[in-house]
């Protein structure tokens, strides 16, 4: 087993690329740490917000992504101004404070849990999120897993190949659009404030203890279920 590990400060920006599975979690302390038996190897770097990150995934013969990307912008200031970016040729593990924001690639499966700071996610199959507090882009080729406290931006859209279960705990007022499986449906959560879209190719589950309530024409909701009893 390969392992790296670098300082990272309290609340650092970690970039984690993987080519095919990718576990992170959110640990006391300061250091990013991660850990492969693949073949293929890791790398832990430090770059400048000046630098340029690449990130790049494939299954197979086909290529999921491949861009250039700055320092994600997650509207606040790092002293320094460092990103550490972590690539995973093939299936690892990265440990990081529960402090980072963190934007993950991978070509397969993302676990991502424990995180404190913002999450960005792009999972070539499936992704699961659990104990997240903010949320802010997701994507997922097969089915998506979210269990967060908000989503941050503005206007939300999610995307994913298989099933989507939402439960977003800090979700008392939303206008919610549903095109899955069964077809399209409209709910509203509250004043119906923030505009939520959910698209998949499998069924949409919505899970919250506030009041959905079906919107015109057709009045129809999908499934709509409370949160487990902690």
């Amino acid at each position: 087993m390969t392992q790296r590990s670098i300082l990272a400060g309290i609340n650092p920006t970690v970039i984690i690329k993987a080519g095919v599975d990718v576990t992170v979690k959110g640990v006391d302390g300061e250091m990013v740490t991660a850990e492969s038996t693949s073949k293929w190897g890791l790398k832990v770097e430090k770059h400048s917000e000046a630098e340029f990150a690449r990130a790049r995934a494939a299954v197979g013969e086909v290529v999921l992504f491949d861009l250039r990307l700055k320092k994600p912008s997650f509207g606040e200031k790092n002293t320094p101004e460092e990103v550490i970016e972590v690539q995973l040729g093939g299936s690892g593990e990265v440990q990081v404070p529960y402090g980072s924001n963190i934007k993950v690639y991978a070509g397969k499966d993302i676990d991502v849990r424990g995180i404190h700071g913002r999450v960005d996610v792009y999972s070539g199959f499936r992704l699961n999120l659990q104990d997240v507090a903010s949320l802010g882009n997701a994507s997922a080729g097969g089915s998506m897993n979210i269990d967060c406290q908000m989503l941050l931006d503005e206007k939300v859209e999610f995307k994913a190949g298989g099933d989507i279960r939402l439960h977003v705990q800090n979700l008392d007022s939303a206008f919610i659009r549903v095109k899955d499986l069964g077809g399209f449906w409209e709910a509203r959560i509250g004043g119906g404030l923030k505009p939520i879209s959910l698209k998949c190719g499998g069924d949409v589950t919505l899970v919250t203890d506030e009041k959905v309530e079906a919107l015109p024409p057709n009045y129809v909701l999908g499934k709509i279920e409370k949160p487990a009893a902690a």
